[in-house]
């Protein structure tokens, strides 16, 4: 039988380290402290990232994946959209 060989760790123990590295403690620092693999400690610091917007509202680098994500599905749909239009729509004889 496989085993994990992975721990999973709270948001708030994530959230807290990468305040710790945002605070000035390097990554390498934080992973030796806290038993952490420097893969999973750069990936945590990537998703809490931010982006400061035109109209001051502040978005993790999380909430902009998921914004990417659904402004591609809402282009998708578009397009199929526009097929559709284009297949019922009789064309008229000036075409």
């Amino acid at each position: 039988m496989a085993t994990n060989n992975y721990t999973k760790y709270d948001e708030d123990f994530k959230k807290s380290l990468v305040s710790l590295h945002q605070n000035g403690k390097t990554q390498s620092q934080l992973c030796k402290e806290y038993g952490v693999s420097q893969s999973a400690l750069g990936k945590w610091v990537k998703q809490c990232s931010t982006v400061e917007m035109d109209d001051s509202d502040v978005l993790t680098a999380k909430q902009v994946k998921k914004l990417q994500k659904r402004n591609a599905q809402l282009e998708a749909e578009n397009l199929i959209l526009k097929k559709a239009i284009a297949i019922f729509m009789p064309h008229s004889n000036n075409d």
